[in-house]
């Protein structure tokens, strides 16, 4: 299994906060500042230029950025190395159902699991979300389709597909 990590700054509403869920099942570490998220990490930054794909593996860790998009901007995440962007997907959660790009920190987690070939981890951190299992329905198709891309070039050609 891979760790996971959340950067929560907690900005995000508390009641629908996926990360907490996870937290409570011991599926993840949440760190409150910035400082402490791991130099090694693959971070989940959607402001990122290069595209998650299977080229990534092996990872050390996957952080997550867990706060709302409206702040999303003012977190300074520049210095990361491994810094990757998810390829178009559709939230499942309530808040943003059917949008593109606009994933819950436990999609996001879990729809990078399921690139780099984890997906019964990706199953496991689901449970913890009443409708996470609908985020594997729903974006079944890309997701088995980017599991199989070389690298973030063919990740967009096939993201490409969807736009």
């Amino acid at each position: 299994m891979i760790p996971l990590y959340a950067f929560r700054d907690n900005s995000c509403d508390p009641r629908k906060c996926t990360i907490k869920r996870m937290e409570r099942s011991g599926l993840v570490r949440v760190l409150s500042k910035i400082s402490r998220i791991p130099r090694n990490t693959l971070l989940l930054d959607p402001r990122a230029e290069q595209a998650l794909s299977p080229a990534d593996r092996p990872v050390r860790s996957i952080t997550a950025l867990d706060c709302s998009w409206e702040v999303l901007e003012e977190i300074p995440t520049r210095s990361w190395r491994r810094q990757r962007a998810l390829p178009f997907l559709l939230a499942a959660n309530p808040v943003n159902f059917g949008r593109p790009w606009k994933l819950s920190s436990v999609e996001a987690l879990a729809a990078a699991l399921c690139i780099l070939g984890e997906r019964d981890q990706a199953s496991l951190i689901l449970e913890t979300a009443p409708w996470g299992q609908r985020f594997l329905e729903l974006n079944e198709e890309p997701l088995e389709l980017y599991a199989k891309a070389g690298d973030s070039q063919e990740i967009l050609k096939i993201q490409g597909l969807y736009l």
